[in-house]
């Protein structure tokens, strides 16, 4: 049967504006029974040397989950009287459109939402143990092994095999076995797999024994005695029975496709994280999908997204899309959960006192994490998946101006940063490759050498940036346009990756030429074992002319049918494609560095760095520095300025360290009717924000000519200087910062609630207003023409805040003030008295800022 389609919408030009809901399987909800035989009403079961599960029999039955430093405060629980397991098999339909995804529901063939416990069983060496999983080596004993049944008393019947019985003597019932492990992990981290049987189907039939339920005080019970007059029939066993009145056909099916974990949350909860969002800071009361994608143009931001979705399918995104999506979240009442594996997965939190975990599989593996701050749990959290390593110096040191233009160009714009004293660390310059026309207009050519016609003297030019301390920065993907038209090109990279092998391919085993904007690329296939050698060298072309850094974009497109060289599940690694690419890139990094002799080895201006904006949850391991992506110039909530705070925090409480986003957007509209144009307002407002994040770097966007640029006027250069030595002056403790990141998981951007998670008015906090460490509090200007911000002082706080500007002090905790804030002195505050605070305020005295 088959239980997956996939539809293209690629070409689909006309289409509804306002597209629906995806429609998706409601909320699970099944009943707990336990064998009161085996189980007492109250049992603590050890696992490994640190945690503890509790058994109770109240309320039809529980789990509680706790480390034994904290035995009252559960780290997860189950629902009294409630299935914590449930299954499905159920249709899926997936739409596509030019790295857009849409993942529906529809029919359900069989759903078992009740379940049984048998048996909760201690393992205390693998000679005792026989349930259905892999121990490793350092496997800590003991594990806790739960094993029963789930169970559906009524089936959908479909036309599939047949016996021959009577009408009014049967019924059908489904149930499988299920094998729940818990073990620890780490002495924070218990880990958590669920494995299922296989469906089986039963006709029973009414003359029969009843199963016995006993009341006992504390609740009801299940003692699991075999039904009589319950039996298994397969089709084959029907041949010899003779002919009756009624054919009624068996479901013949083969796994579950859809796993179901549900389990308590507190009515107060909120839940942070679920990597790089950016419309919301907490999701209780949401359905959060876990799928890697564009996030969308407008992302719900009116009217670009109707006009988005009416000329693409669904191009214009909602406020669930990401690039950058993680299966994880902690929570306010510090508990926090996260998925193994890259199964697409949807967390239901719209019910105010459970979550439900709904994953696209027959299996899961995840972790429960114990913390007891939000720093804590980031920490544990990145022990595990990863951490970046230390930024270079010289990419935290000063400006990175993106433009494009050629050599001529380049080289004008140096002229003017150098007479406005600009502190640059780089020129970013993604047009290297040459730009080709196209129904859109002009885009680059994706086949990734330098194209000398526009920028001649390439190599003469990155060597006159050297000798003053300033590095170029390129641009590639992991996609290859067919470039036989180039007039120039000395390469063709899409013919020597075909030529290889190495590209993805389609059903018909042909290479996969995937649509995107106005032209069809292929994508390499990054499980096959010659791509990354293959690609590393290309790098290694651009890294010996002189180039020290590169944007790695996209990552987030991989056709959900595509045929990989691994034969795995497109769609599961379509969620792993992104850490790959991250990887490779990574490894040439390191590789590089490893093969570089002398005091070339040693000097970090020599070092690689590489950003990115797709990204899954290990990607913090392997990638170096990631950007936000494509957000509109706006100042709009979904998609504009405010969006990029939103996914800069969101992203620091999932791992992801360094984050920063274009300065002034990137996604221009030049309609008839609908106009989005950055305004010098805005790319003012943007410099003064992205001052405070990891980087500082520029982008023209996609209509460089329609926005405000860092180079267009006097105004415009006098500020990018400006808050470029704003930047500057506070390096000594961003240095700290990226070391700490490398060394816990620590972002250097930092939502209020890492430090106060107790004030609940920082729990609510989305936009608003950021820590940068734990020592500069910064309140941006988000809205046009606004030139005072509300700021608030969080409860908590021993020290005092000080205003940068006016050297005024706050003392109220849990206090709101209004602050001034024209343009040019957006507010930010420092603690009174702190290292830190002076010597910022030193350095901004000593750049003639104060």
């Amino acid at each position: 049967m088959e239980t997956i389609k996939i539809t293209k919408k690629h070409h689909k030009h006309l289409n509804n504006p306002f597209p629906s809901t995806p429609k998706s399987l409601p909320l699970i909800q099944g009943s707990l029974a336990f064998n009161c035989e085996k189980l007492s009403s109250h049992q603590i079961f050890t696992i490994g040397n640190d945690f503890e599960i509790l058994w109770s029999s109240n309320n039809g039955g529980y789990l509680s989950i706790s480390h034994q430093s904290k035995p009252a405060r559960p780290l997860w629980s189950s629902i009294p009287g409630k299935a914590f397991v449930s299954a499905a098999l159920a249709e899926t339909l997936v739409e596509e459109s030019r790295g857009s995804f849409v993942i529906k529901d529809r029919h359900i063939h069989l759903l078992c939402q009740d379940q049984t416990i048998d048996d909760i069983r201690v393992i205390n060496d693998q000679f005792h143990f026989d349930g259905p999983f892999t121990l490793h080596q350092n496997v800590q004993f003991p594990l806790v092994l739960i094993t029963g049944w789930i169970f559906s008393k009524k089936i959908k019947k479909t036309n599939q095999s047949y016996v021959i019985y009577n009408k009014k003597d049967i019924q059908f019932e489904t149930k499988a076995g299920y094998w729940l492990l818990f073990d620890q992990k780490t002495s924070h981290q218990i880990g958590f797999e669920l494995k299922l049987g296989q469906p089986n189907f039963a006709i029973r039939q009414r003359r029969m024994g009843r199963i016995r339920i006993r009341k006992r005080k504390l609740g009801w019970c299940w003692s699991l005695t075999r039904p009589k007059g319950f039996v298994r029939i397969s089709s084959t066993e029907t041949e010899n029975q003779p002919a009756a009145e009624l054919k009624i056909p068996i479901p013949q099916h083969g796994e579950f496709n859809r796993v179901f974990l549900t389990y308590s949350s507190e009515g107060n909860e909120r839940f942070y994280g679920f990597g790089e969002q950016f419309s919301h800071m907490d999701f209780k009361g949401k359905r959060v999908p876990i799928f890697v994608q564009e996030q969308g143009i407008g992302r719900g931001d009116q009217p670009i997204t109707f006009a988005a979705n009416l000329v693409s399918y669904r191009a214009g995104g909602d406020w669930s899309t990401t690039y950058a999506p993680s299966p994880f979240y902690m929570t306010s009442k510090m508990r926090s959960v996260y998925l193994q594996g890259y199964d697409y997965s949807v967390f239901d939190l719209t019910r105010v006192d459970r979550v439900q975990i709904q994953i696209h599989g027959n299996s899961v593996q995840g972790r429960i994490l114990h913390g007891n701050s939000p720093c804590e749990l980031i920490e544990h959290f990145t022990e595990t998946i990863g951490r970046p390593p230390e930024l270079p110096d010289w990419i935290v040191s000063g400006a990175v101006a993106g433009m494009q233009g050629g050599t001529d160009a380049v080289r004008r714009v140096w002229d003017a940063l150098r007479s406005y004293q600009v502190p640059v660390s780089a020129f970013w310059l993604q047009d290297w490759v040459g730009l080709r026309e196209t129904l859109i207009g002009s885009q680059l050519w994706w086949n990734w050498e330098v194209d000398t016609t526009r920028y001649k003297g390439w190599k003469q030019l990155l060597k006159d940036l050297n000798a003053h301390h300033v590095k170029v920065m390129t641009y590639c993907n992991p996609c290859l346009a067919p470039s036989h038209e180039k007039p120039n090109r000395r390469r063709n990279l899409f013919e020597e990756a075909k030529k290889l092998d190495i590209l993805v391919k389609d059903k018909n085993g042909e290479q996969y030429l995937v649509p995107n904007t106005a032209f069809d690329v292929g994508m390499l296939d990054l499980t096959h074992p010659d791509t990354a050698s293959w690609f590393k060298q290309v790098l290694q072309e651009m890294v010996e002319d002189g180039v020290r850094g590169w944007m790695a974009d996209f990552g987030e497109g991989l056709p959900v049918d595509a045929i990989l060289y691994s034969g795995e599940d497109p769609i599961s690694a379509h969620n792993r494609y992104p850490e790959l690419w991250a990887q490779i890139n990574r490894e040439f990094v390191e590789e590089w560095k490893d093969k570089c002799t002398g005091t070339k080895r040693e000097d970090t201006e020599e070092d690689l760095v590489f950003f990115m904006r797709a990204g899954f949850r290990d990607s913090p391991k392997w990638g170096m520095l990631f950007w936000e992506g494509d957000q509109m110039v706006s100042w709009q909530a979904n998609d504009g300025i405010k969006s990029a705070v939103v996914g800069l925090l969101s992203s620091g409480l999932s791992g992801y360290a360094f984050n920063h986003s274009d300065i002034g957007g990137y996604c221009a509209v030049n309609l008839p009717l609908i106009k989005y144009r950055r305004s010098e307002e805005l790319l003012l407002r943007w410099m003064e924000l992205n001052a405070f994040t990891t980087v500082f770097r520029t982008h023209e966007g996609n209509k460089p000519s329609f926005n405000s640029q860092f180079y267009s006027n006097q105004q415009t250069l006098s500020h990018f200087a400006r808050f470029a030595k704003v930047y500057r002056a506070w390096k000594f403790y961003r240095i700290k910062l990226v070391k700490e990141a490398s060394q816990k998981g620590l972002p250097v951007c930092r939502h209020l609630f890492l430090h106060y998670p107790d004030d609940d008015k920082v729990q609510r906090l989305s936009y608003q207003q950021f820590l940068v460490g734990t020592e500069i509090l910064v309140v941006p200007i988000l809205d046009k023409g606004k030139k005072k911000v509300r700021v608030y002082f969080p409860v908590g706080e021993t020290s005092t805040w000080q205003h940068i500007w006016t050297e005024k002090i706050f003392t109220g905790q849990g206090s709101e003030a209004w602050v001034e804030a024209p343009i040019g002195y957006p507010a930010v505050f420092v603690k009174a008295d702190s290292i830190v605070g002076e010597t910022f305020r030193k350095n901004l005295r000593n750049s003639d800022i104060l």
